[in-house]
């Protein structure tokens, strides 16, 4: 590419890791592909809201996450993040309810993708009902990954949707360490389905710490906040 643009390797390698930082592609040995997203411009938007703040929390998850681990990852624009930051990472089994998610990690061999069953959701490519929540219930993952649209002051994590609040209730039963993402744009929104307390994550990443109140009920639980702009 270098000699084709006419332009030194790192300026190629500057250009490539932007592009990679927007979810434009995914970096690749020697290079980069491009993502497609299976979603609608909903989606899109959501991808593009806080996407620095998502990208730095995906990073921040990856980093705890060794090589040879079983992950679950639900369906979310700060998950797809995480999938993205553990594309090189080797020996992995990614266990997900999302057909971005799968296609954010294709291409490197080492890795085991596994999708579960479901009903495709158009707006999102999430996939939802029994189906899906049986195939996870057969797996026994090493972390389990799960985001929210909104979380409230008591300490509750909470979805507008109650199908993947199943979803989600179904990886922290069957993963060992429980992760919670999420920016701090979905601090004290309301959504009428609740997913978990708090209490029941080992850690918590956010780009910004959260109040008082949300913070004793962490340290009271032992749950870790992690901030991941301070990383």
């Amino acid at each position: 590419m270098s000699i084709d643009f006419k332009v030194s390797e790192q300026s190629i390698r500057k250009d490539l890791n932007e592009i990679c930082r927007k979810g434009l592609a995914a970096r690749i040995h020697g290079g980069a592909r491009l993502i497609h997203a299976i979603s609608n411009p909903n989606y899109e938007q959501k991808r593009l809201k806080s996407k620095n703040q998502k990208w730095e929390i995906g990073k921040s998850a990856a980093s705890l996450i060794p090589n040879d681990s079983t992950v679950m990852l639900i369906s979310g624009t700060t998950t797809e993040n995480v999938a993205r930051a553990l594309y090189n990472h080797e020996n992995m089994v990614i266990i997900s309810n999302n057909l971005n998610i799968s296609n954010v990690l294709l291409g490197y061999k080492s890795n085991e993708i596994i999708i579960t069953g479901g009903a495709i959701q158009e707006s999102d490519g999430q996939l939802v009902g029994e189906n899906a929540v049986e195939k996870i219930s057969q797996y026994r993952a090493d972390y389990g990954i799960i985001g929210a649209p909104a979380f409230d002051f008591d300490g509750q994590l909470l979805d507008i949707n109650e199908k993947s609040v199943s979803i989600a209730k179904a990886i922290l039963k069957h993963a060992q360490k429980k992760i919670f993402v999420c920016d701090s744009s979905k601090l004290l929104k309301t959504a009428p389905h609740v997913i978990c307390n708090i209490s029941d994550i080992n850690i918590f990443i956010t780009d910004k710490i959260p109040h008082k109140n949300f913070r004793d009920i962490a340290k009271k639980n032992d749950t870790e906040i992690v901030n991941a702009e301070s990383i």
